[in-house]
């Protein structure tokens, strides 16, 4: 594999054009007539114009796509994350046209990609689920028979898609009917497929993902966990690696259950396997997510190795070289997704120029950023600039350096996730490990950020006064 064209933009596009430039690869970008400058166009060693702004005239243009790869003699695609990653229309052509997508088979991105469907497919892998329906239904007298079998309060999702949309929490029968046909119109518009089931909800829950990396000769590994839970909307904002909760017992049971979801659709590359933790930690599986995750930074960082490596060279045929005695989890890290929100007005998109944007540097920082001072943020795509990512010897470590971090990170001209990603990491629920899926709910406030700048500013003003009064005693001090 001499030359990979890269169908993303942004800093995963960076990130893994990165990885095929130490492994000798050339990389080709392509990109969209409002990200021509953009600094994943610049660092390729060939970029192409696919066309305007709308991904659906862009970034989704799965055929012309494909057809540029083969103008420009490309060997593979990799798909990132988002757009066609997890597309298996796509991955069918990409391979029909003689190309390799550096990714899972279309068959395992079909399976996955509907939640009923991957429940069949693990069902006779004795791997724990959540009490439900597996079926999908649009009957609201159906979904109430389901509900009062399994107890309220029960979670009407979706088949078809995930981030949130098509996904309501019911807690009580009266509801039940208003719930349904919300999920129903929601899933229809975001995927085209109005399917949803309904299963039991599970309280208190914990967001655990497992990262897996399956060959082609067989060989499925698990690199541990990371810990999901802090979200907005039903997505993540902030993760970590490992958890703070799991025993190494726990840590196996859940990672051996991730490579069996791995080998019940033949899956070949990275993939995540998501499941729920009960407030018992009873583990329950959720999905399985066909691509490389948006956080697959902090399991590099405490496993030691590169996962996008490993990636390309599962799809060039290699066989895996570690082995599953091999892995250790060394260290702890961070990541907080760095958005353009503003978190004081329900992190809506904060659209404007970066008049200033200087990233924060040191020993145990990593930044995975796509952006660079000056540019303006489109409204086309996704609002995230960049992933800001620490790492320490413990979980305390990592946290102060994050708090650093987003001290020294630098934005003027848009409003970001940094002041909600140090509440989280200031927060005495976070800190003692002792949290879930409801951390927003339970704890954050607009108010909470303000009042914290508050006192930012006055202590601030308090230290300016003090140099102020010491600087005045210097002057009036006599000089006889």
């Amino acid at each position: 594999m001499k030359k990979i064209l890269v169908a993303n933009r942004g800093e995963i596009a960076l990130r893994v054009m990165r990885t095929a430039k130490k492994m000798g690869i050339r990389t080709v970008a392509i990109f969209s007539e409002v990200d021509r400058n953009a600094p994943h166009v610049r660092f390729a060693d060939e970029a192409v114009c696919v066309g305007e702004a709308p991904s659906n005239k862009s970034y989704l243009l799965g055929d012309k796509i494909i057809a540029v790869a083969k103008e420009r003699n490309v060997d593979g695609i990799h798909p990132g994350y988002g757009f066609l990653s997890e597309n298996a229309d796509f991955a069918e052509a990409v391979e029909r046209n003689g190309l390799t997508f550096i990714g899972p088979k279309s068959k395992a991105i079909r399976i996955m990609g509907s939640k009923l469907a991957a429940k069949e497919a693990v069902k006779s892998y004795d791997i724990p689920m959540v009490p439900g329906i597996d079926e999908a239904i649009t009957d609201p007298k159906k979904a109430q028979e389901i509900a009062n079998e399994i107890g309220y309060p029960v979670l009407i999702k979706a088949s078809a898609g995930g981030g949130g949309k098509g996904m309501r929490i019911v807690e009580k029968e009266a509801d039940l009917k208003s719930g349904m046909e919300r999920a129903i119109s929601e899933a229809t518009s975001a995927f085209g497929d109005g399917s949803v089931f309904v299963e039991k909800y599970v309280t208190s829950p914990r967001h655990i993902e497992i990262q897996v990396m399956a060959d082609t000769h067989g060989n499925v590994l698990h690199f541990f966990e990371r810990e999901c839970s802090i979200q907005r909307r039903h997505q993540k904002v902030v993760e970590e690696a490992p958890s703070s909760v799991l025993s190494a017992v726990l840590r196996n049971e859940m990672g051996e259950a991730a490579i069996k979801v791995a080998k019940a659709c033949d899956y070949v590359g990275a993939g995540t396997v998501e499941f729920l933790l009960d407030a018992d930690h009873n583990f329950y599986f959720l999905e399985m997510n066909t691509r490389l995750q948006v956080e697959h930074p902090v399991t590099e960082l405490i496993s030691g190795v590169d996962l996008v490596e490993l990636q390309i060279k599962v799809a060039r045929g290699e066989a895996l070289s570690l082995k599953q005695e091999d892995l250790t989890i060394k260290g702890h890290a961070m990541e907080l997704r760095v958005y353009a929100e503003d978190p004081l007005n329900d992190f809506l998109p904060s659209v404007g120029n970066l008049e200033t944007y200087k990233l924060p540097v040191g020993d145990g920082i990593r930044v995975d950023n796509g952006f660079e001072e000056g540019m303006d943020i489109p409204i086309y795509y996704d609002p995230m600039l960049s992933k800001l990512i620490t790492y320490g010897e413990t979980r305390e470590e990592s946290i102060e350096l994050m708090l650093q971090a987003i001290r020294d990170y630098k934005v003027k001209g848009v409003q970001t996730t940094l002041p909600f990603g140090a509440f989280v990491m200031a927060h005495d629920a976070f800190r003692s490990g002792n949290f879930d899926t409801h951390f927003v709910k339970n704890y954050y406030t607009p108010e909470k950020i303000m009042e914290a700048k508050s006192n930012e500013a006055q202590i601030a003003a308090m230290m300016v006064l003090r140099k102020y009064l010491d600087d005045q005693k210097i002057i009036q001090l006599p000089t006889n």
